[in-house]
């Protein structure tokens, strides 16, 4: 990494961020609790939004047997994703950029190490400098554990990097690991204050076309300016 790089990384979530999964991890879910006689309303969908693995099992099942209903969540997820994921507009040409740049990509996850892995495969895994999957690091999101851990193996300062996120789980997650956060999605297309800074670090984007180097660089103060 250059020590002039600026912000020191762009730390991406996956699923909902960079490719198009939130179809398939809900039908996933409804598959699973289905197959458990517990099917699921358009409520669930709202709360499944975002979650880990582990936290939608909990949801699904209420606790009891979590643990079994964790693997099947995630075999039924796998399983959609093997016939293949939509890369998000704006992706590889931000990722691309970054590199041009000299700024470190990593991808924070919430997801299961074989989920991340598979669609590392799709977006390509050579634009990541590192990936950070569900047991990775001591909690999941919405602890900041997951931002904590991209920003120590990469050797830089948390405040210095910016984390593009999707749901309420993973802002969280970000801003309290110290991250300037960009959140992608509608929230971004009603926002009058889409493109800019918001409230308490967090910026509101309609997509990742919409975000590029310079809006980067005035969400981070970094060392070498």
């Amino acid at each position: 990494m250059s020590s002039r790089a600026c912000p020191a990384a762009v730390l991406f979530d996956m699923d909902g961020t960079l490719v198009d999964t939130e179809d398939l991890w809900w039908d996933a879910c409804v598959e699973v609790a289905d197959g458990l006689g517990s099917p699921l309303g358009e409520a669930d969908r709202e709360a499944l939004f975002g979650l880990s693995v582990e936290d939608a099992a909990v949801h699904i099942t209420g606790g009891p047997g979590a643990a079994a209903v964790e693997a099947m969540l995630t075999g039924a997820f796998t399983g959609r994703l093997k016939n293949g994921v939509t890369t998000l507009p704006g992706a590889v040409a931000l990722l691309e950029a970054l590199r041009a740049a000299g700024i470190p990509a990593g991808l924070v996850s919430a997801s299961p190490r074989p989920v991340v892995d598979l669609v590392l495969e799709t977006v390509g895994g050579h634009r990541f400098r590192l990936s950070v999957a569900a047991g990775d690091s001591a909690r999941n999101k919405p602890a900041p554990d997951p931002y904590l851990a991209a920003a120590a193996r990469l050797g830089v300062d948390p405040a210095a990097c910016v984390a593009i996120e999707d749901s309420p789980t993973g802002v969280a997650s970000a801003r309290s690991a110290g991250c300037a956060v960009i959140v992608v999605g509608p929230s971004g297309t009603t926002n009058e204050t889409s493109g800019v800074s918001g409230t308490d670090g967090v910026t509101a984007v309609p997509t990742l076309e919409s975000i590029d180097l310079p809006l980067l660089r005035r969400l981070v103060i970094c060392a070498s300016q």
